[in-house]
């Protein structure tokens, strides 16, 4: 019989190992490059041993998962709402990206004593509503693994 980390792993457990790689990013053991870099070479993995290299530093598995015994119950799960510490850092980074091209458009106005047109709208909105659906899909999916 073959070694398991010698066995071929299916798409299903490549998903499995970037989902493991996600929980470490929200838990805060993981950045987001090391992140994009790990999760590349989950999709590239061929074998087991290939997804094993890629959590040598990292727990078993996720801590802010709990281990229910048969003799537990589930207690219902509270929805927070709460983004992950990377979405949290993208919406930071969105707001700060607003707040300079708001400040840049004021000035061009304030300088030519005249409201001059509104062009920050097309660095605000088009990100600003990608970002809202990434973070609608992210919350939806969050809901959905814990029903």
């Amino acid at each position: 019989m073959a070694d398991r980390r010698d066995v071929r792993v299916s798409d299903g457990d490549r998903e499995a190992a970037v989902a493991h790689l996600l929980a470490a990013v929200d838990e805060g053991r993981l950045s987001l490059d090391e992140y994009n870099d790990r999760m590349s070479r989950a999709y590239a993995s061929v074998t087991f041993g290939d997804l094993d290299k890629l959590f040598v530093d990292l727990p078993s598995a996720p801590a802010t998962t709990p281990t229910v015994t048969a003799t537990q119950t589930k207690a219902p799960v509270v929805a927070t709402g709460a983004l992950p510490r990377w979405l949290k850092v993208v919406w930071i980074a969105w707001a700060a990206k607003v707040a300079l091209n708001l400040v840049i458009w004021v000035l061009l106005s304030f300088t030519e004593r005249e409201l001059i047109y509104f062009w920050p709208m097309w660095v605000i909105i088009p990100p600003g509503l990608v970002l809202l659906a990434v973070s609608y899909a992210v919350t939806a999916s969050k809901r959905s693994a814990r029903s």
